[in-house]
């Protein structure tokens, strides 16, 4: 099946227009759900959940996710206001044949939670962001926190730095919650620069990495129910919820934290591309290279048929450089929520169906972003890590985005960017020449490092078996994760077609000592002319494969889906998708 075939699947160029352009050019908007209605409204489309549970919030509502490229109308939801409800949710749906789909903010781009092929007759989408929110820190050494998967990124970052600590990477998106982001193996940007001494509690990689323990909803069959459990950083079957892809219902976690750290971020518009990615023997001080050797945390962003792209550069700075400006709180770029009417003209045409108008369009983005940064004097800003790495809101443009990371050593950073630069910007070159221009957002380049076990400071720990950061034991020598996200518009013709092929070359180029490539869970994968998702190759055996490459027996991915299955045999948490991805 294609899930991106059907009428649903796919946002109408209005829409895109309307909500994406229109909406944002007038101002900011929050995303908010979409079409709710209670169970006990005379507008509900569907017959009621059978012998649902009572005291449970009931209601339709439908699903859309963040490029608005996933919509299925009208499904049941609930609330659900504690984690035994949630075990009482599992064992409803086991008994009437139901799939439960975990919800939090739906800020992804995969079908993880639901797809277009969805059967709204038999799934309930269990809304944690309403009551499933707790955070609590425990102050002490080492320091960590608990919380439930329904508490935003901004509200666990923010009580984080409150109580003084902070994460060294994690996701920019502050809407998400921290559930989604576990369970997709949601990760910032940044390695640990030269001379540089990580801090305790700290980690470069995933932020699930840092799981202390979890407790989850599985089935327990000496009672045949489902209930809680908890499950330690040593236990084996850990390592499958850690990154568990959405077939798993996480209802608590214990993360290790370290002390915060203040952060100084130049933002630089006048480094050329030329420059960024050269070829390592060519390449200088203004190399990505070098920027991730001096300063350790790197965001590059690169609009198609530029010069120079947008470089961000954090620097570990306890105390406060004399040019920069401080600040104390997060979204400190105003201009990237607004677009400017010259721009929302150029998308407008591009919507329409004029797509040569992409090389003036992507330029008018970046003229907009370096006016905006001195416009607001936002090209050297000083913080605490939560306000100086969270800068993309829900009223940001939806663009979609496909992506992969290339898992290798330190020594073959700026190797893998000059290559993977060389081939995108010839391929689009070579479509340009055809009249088509499939790539209108920017291309983004960072730098992680990987899951180091030892980071979550739990003697014996084991790694999250389905992580895109798990490191290979054969190769010790592949410490850092360059991650390559291509985006555009979701209606602009041939960007499936472009995204597959950049997707064949990247696991085609990356290969033998040089490297091993991942897909990124909460991005679109496997593209094809017909949409994303829709390479039965590349999901029934390169993404599998690239899990049990180097790995232990026992401890790849075919163990990893054992656990699931094993702890979830009813597979009340899976979906149509899931069982095509995951078996």
């Amino acid at each position: 099946m294609d899930p991106t075939s059907s009428p649903a699947a796919r946002p109408t160029r209005r829409a895109v227009l309307g909500g994406a352009v229109g909406a944002l050019a007038l101002g900011a908007v929050q995303w908010t759900p979409l079409g709710r209605i209670p169970a006990a409204s005379a507008a509900t489309t569907l017959a009621q959940p059978p012998a649902f549970p009572a005291g449970i919030s009931l209601y339709q509502q439908t699903f859309q996710n963040w490029s608005e490229e996933v919509t299925v109308n009208g499904l049941w939801s609930c609330a659900p206001a504690t984690a035994q409800d949630v075990v009482t949710l599992a064992n409803w749906a086991h008994a009437q044949g139901w799939r439960l789909r975990p919800l939090g903010g739906g800020y992804s781009w995969s079908p993880v939670v639901v797809d277009p092929g969805t059967p709204a007759a038999n799934t309930l989408l269990v809304d944690c962001s309403q009551h499933l929110t707790a955070v609590t820190v425990h102050p002490g050494s080492p320091a960590s926190v608990t919380a439930q998967p329904g508490v935003t990124m901004d509200t666990f970052l923010a009580t984080l730095k409150a109580a003084g600590y902070g994460l060294t990477a994690f996701p920019v998106l502050g809407a998400a919650t921290l559930g989604g982001v576990l369970a997709t193996g949601g990760r910032g940007t940044g390695v640990p620069a030269v001379h540089e001494t990580p801090l305790p509690g700290h980690g470069y990689g995933s932020v699930g990495n840092l799981v202390v323990s979890l407790t989850a909803v599985v089935w327990d069959s000496s009672a045949s129910a489902y209930v809680l459990r908890t499950f330690q950083r040593t236990d084996p079957q850990i390592q499958a919820l850690l990154t568990n892809v959405g077939r798993a219902f996480v209802t608590e976690v214990v993360l290790r934290v370290g002390a915060d750290q203040r952060l100084r971020c130049q933002s630089w518009f006048n480094v050329s591309a030329a420059s960024l990615f050269a070829p390592p023997a060519s390449a200088g001080s203004q190399s990505l290279a070098s920027y991730v050797s001096s300063s350790g945390r790197v965001v590059c962003i690169w609009f198609p048929f530029t010069s120079s792209p947008w470089l961000r550069v954090f620097t570990p700075s306890p105390s406060k450089p004399w040019t920069s400006r401080a600040v104390s709180s997060p979204y400190n770029y105003p201009f990237n929520d607004i677009i400017p009417k010259n721009i929302s003209d150029l998308l407008s045409q591009i919507i329409g169906g004029n797509a040569s108008v992409t090389p003036t369009f992507t330029g008018a983005q970046m003229d907009a972003i370096s006016a905006g940064l001195i416009a607001t004097g936002s090209w050297d800003l000083w913080g605490w890590s939560a306000d100086m790495l969270s800068y993309v809101r829900p009223t940001t443009l939806r663009i979609t985005s496909t992506c992969w990371n290339v898992i290798t050593s330190r020594a073959n950073v700026q190797r893998a960017v000059s290559e993977f630069f060389a081939a995108y910007s010839g391929k689009l070159a070579a479509y340009q020449a055809q009249g088509r221009f499939p790539m209108n957002g920017p291309l983004e380049i960072r730098v992680t490092g990987l899951d180091n076990t030892a980071d979550c400071q739990v003697p014996g720990a084991l790694g999250a078996q389905l992580s895109p950061l798990r490191p290979r034991p054969d190769h010790p020598e592949w410490d850092t994760a360059v991650w390559f996200d291509m985006t555009t518009i979701p209606v602009t013709p041939y960007a499936h077609q472009f995204s597959g092929e950049m997707e064949a070359w990247i696991r085609g180029n990356f290969t033998g000592s040089y490297g091993q490539v991942h897909a990124e869970w909460s991005k679109e994968w496997a593209n094809t002319p017909a949409g994303a998702w829709t390479d039965s190759a590349v999901i029934a055996d390169d993404i599998p494969d690239s899990y049990r490459a180097g790995q232990a027996a026992g401890d790849g991915w075919d163990a990893a889906v054992a656990t699931l299955n094993a702890l979830d045999p009813g597979r009340v948490f899976s979906s149509a998708f899931l069982d095509s991805v995951l078996r």
